[in-house]
């Protein structure tokens, strides 16, 4: 120090540490002579002892005017040295550096003006600061003194200029700061980052598209920005890297594409917008280097799909439909779990084009890649299942679809309807709302006999007995009704002729008995007319009530329909149809009078001419019946089930058992009397446990009540009526 004291004068050193600044300038421009005059003469020890006096006594100054002149001075040495500056350097940028954190505006201020000047001076030998002096602008663009702010600007674009122009600038040392420094929210931050991101671009040495990973996120963030001028910078930005990557032949498309994925669920429409635009480029481009990453990238498109904005669905659209038709093999890294995880997921969506598009990938993997996809079978089909029940029929159709292709094996067949059946009874609704549009589209699927045999298979034995009733009526209703059971109705129709007619109606059969009215429906289907009547015969009081008769009204509608043409024609051969009128007659005798069923058949027997019975007109009763030949066939005449007249007793026709039938029916129909009988028990005994627990609460209620009695009002007898019944 004695050394630089020594070279400069006091009057100088006053002057730098003087409020005035005109005094500071003129005395920094005496150090620049002194320290020009030691470079001259090569003294660099004096040297390093005038720049260790202005950065202790000054620049580390208390006094902010000390320094002002500090600063001011180190600038005006590093001109003096000229040539010689890089070599100290080391000694007079960090001093500068620590003044831009200084609380003083005017030092922060100063301090720009000094690292402009040093840096006009030296160079590219200033690159070895550059994280450093990046840092500090950082910080210094979003200072509050707009002179700063200035004065930070105009370094700011000289240190561009250096960087741009020079071979010893570091990417690889730079970038770790750009990715720390790309999460702030400032806007003056994010405008400085932009701009630095925009320059190191433009410079063909520096492959900023290679660290593009770095710093990709910290862009994306930048598009929901408040300012239009930032998501505007960004977006430039974005668009430039995204033509290089068009233009690259060698691309990590692997980080990038997680943070895609990220983005494209933002909540900003912008960002969403801009993050699927490149995934739909990545998929186009990416090839191999994306198969790993397909599921998350799936999962990033399902959702766009359903977009409130129209450009981010066509885009998805398009998106989902490139990665799609990209035929991707297992054995290369191609994981067919995650896709179908992904797809599982997006089932639960509450869209329904990414449901619809979520199925469309199930059946597409199944189609590809069958084997796989059923190793994954148990992770997806109770999803599949409970998909069943979603308000789209579009959906509905696609789950089925896809159901139908599992179960191309017997195996998943039986599966599958062991679930459907196991579903409705858990769920009544699936059943009521779903239930025909379900089976009919498994009927065109699988083959509606095979299913049908399947189902009836499994109700046979089923334990609820009052779902096996609601499940077999509305199997029924389907089997009656849809167009898609024709064939099965046809075959039906054939049973006493044909082996195969036979076997479906046997089939059907067992579980059908869970329901009198869909046997005498499966009875009239088939023609076997006199073991309809045996049917209709053996029920019981307790058979005819308020579901029976609902269903029985049903079956007469039904018979109003171009279905059962052929029966209503069979009418007009009283003779050869026998059992069909005594068993429309035994369903128009369970039916009540005034009820709309019973004048439909009615007004239907009675628009039957009178034939004769053996070729001879019939002779009118009294009353005017024209069916009494139900009671003049010659005696141990009886009527086979084909309609022709026989002696034999009609029991089996066709290998079918009729009497064994009647039977397994009235069997049935005893375990349905007995589990009725047993609820209603069930229930009394609960009614009257209820009933008992609310007497003794009003007695509780009572013993605690003040008494009075009204003598005014004499007590009333005791009314017999129950809630709600008419008194007799």
């Amino acid at each position: 120090m004695a050394d630089a004291l020594s070279v400069i004068p006091a009057a100088v050193l006053r002057n730098l540490a003087d409020k005035l600044y005109e005094k500071r300038k003129n005395a920094a421009l005496e150090v620049e002579g002194v320290v020009k005059q030691l470079a001259s003469a090569g003294d660099h020890d004096r040297i390093t002892a005038v720049i260790n006096l202005l950065t202790t006594e000054f620049t580390y100054s208390p006094q902010a005017n000390h320094r002002k002149g500090g600063l001011i001075s180190l600038a005006a040495a590093t001109v003096g040295l000229t040539n010689d500056a890089s070599h100290h350097l080391e000694q007079i940028v960090p001093p500068v550096l620590n003044s831009f954190s200084d609380q003083d505006s005017r030092v922060r201020y100063y301090a720009c003006e000094a690292l402009y000047n040093i840096a006009k001076v030296v160079r590219g030998d200033f690159i070895i600061f550059f994280n450093q002096i990046f840092d500090a602008l950082c910080k210094l663009s979003a200072d509050s003194d707009a002179n700063v702010q200035s004065a930070a600007h105009l370094l700011d674009r000289l240190v561009k200029d250096i960087v741009t122009e020079s071979d010893q600038f570091s990417i690889e040392e730079f970038i770790p700061l750009l990715r720390e420094r790309m999460n702030v929210l400032n806007p003056y931050v994010r405008q400085f980052l932009v701009g630095w991101i925009t320059v190191l671009d433009s410079v063909p040495d520096i492959d900023m598209l290679g660290f593009l990973p770095d710093f990709l996120d910290g862009l994306f963030n930048m598009l929901s920005d408040s300012s239009h001028e930032i998501r505007q910078q960004a977006d430039s930005a974005l668009s430039e890297f995204l033509q290089e990557i068009k233009n690259s032949p060698s691309v990590d498309y692997g980080r990038m594409a997680e943070i895609l994925v990220q983005r494209a669920g933002s909540p900003d429409e912008f960002t969403r917008l801009t993050a699927i635009t490149w995934i739909n480029e990545f998929v186009k481009l990416g090839g191999d280097q994306l198969v790993p990453y397909y599921a998350d990238i799936l999962g990033a498109i399902l959702p766009c799909i359903s977009d409130k904005e129209e450009k981010i669905r066509v885009v998805a659209r398009e998106t989902n439909e490139e990665l799609r038709a990209i035929k991707a093999d297992p054995a290369e890294a191609f994981d067919v779990g995650a896709i179908l995880s992904i797809a599982r997921r997006q089932l639960s969506s509450e869209w329904e084009a990414t449901r619809i598009e979520a199925l469309q990938w199930i059946s597409t993997l199944l189609n590809r890649h069958r084997t796989e996809v059923l190793t994954f079978l148990n992770d997806i089909f109770d999803t599949l299942l409970k998909a069943l029940s979603d308000p789209s029929d579009e959906v509905v159709l696609l789950v089925l679809d896809i159901h139908a292709c599992i179960a191309r094996d017997s195996h998943h067949f039986r599966q599958l309807v062991v679930f459907l059946v196991h579903n409705f009874r858990l769920d009544n609704s699936l059943l009521e709302k779903r239930g025909a549009l379900i089976i009919r589209r498994l009927c065109v699927l699988l083959n509606a006999e095979r299913v049908y045999r399947e189902l009836s298979t499994i109700l046979e034995g089923e334990s609820d007995l009052d779902f096996a009733s609601i499940m077999v009526q509305a199997l029924n209703l389907i089997l009656l009704t849809s167009s898609e059971l024709s064939e099965i109705r046809d075959l039906l129709k054939q049973s006493l002729v044909n082996s195969a007619g036979k076997d479906l109606y046997v089939s059907l059969y067992a579980s059908w008995c869970h329901s009198p009215m869909a046997i005498i429906s499966l009875c009239f289907l088939a023609q076997t007319y006199q073991h309809a009547s045996a049917v209709i015969q053996s029920l019981v009081e307790e058979d005819i009530n308020v579901k029976f008769l609902v269903q029985l009204d049903k079956l007469i509608r039904l018979l109003e329909t171009p279905i059962f043409t052929y029966l209503r024609l069979q009418l007009l051969e009283p003779g050869r149809y026998i059992w069909l009128f005594k068993a429309l007659y035994g369903l128009l005798m369970l039916l009540p009078q005034q009820s709309a069923a019973f004048k439909i058949l009615k007004t239907r027997l009675k628009a039957v001419p009178s034939y004769s019975f053996n070729g001879e007109r019939l002779k009118r009763t009294p009353s005017g019946d024209p069916y009494q030949f139900l009671h003049h066939m010659p005696d141990g005449f009886q009527t086979m089930e084909d309609g022709k007249v026989t002696v034999d007793g009609g029991s089996s026709h066709n290998g079918i058992n009729f009497d064994a039938r009647l039977q397994q029916f009235q069997q049935m129909q005893h375990q349905h009397r007995e589990h009725a009988k047993a609820q209603t028990k069930s229930r009394n005994i609960s009614n009257s446990l209820s009933k008992h627990y609310t007497q003794e609460v009003q007695i509780d209620e009572e013993s605690i009540r003040p008494q009075s009695i009204n003598l005014d009002v004499p007590p009333s007898r005791s009314s017999k009526r129950g809630p709600g019944q008419l008194q007799l």
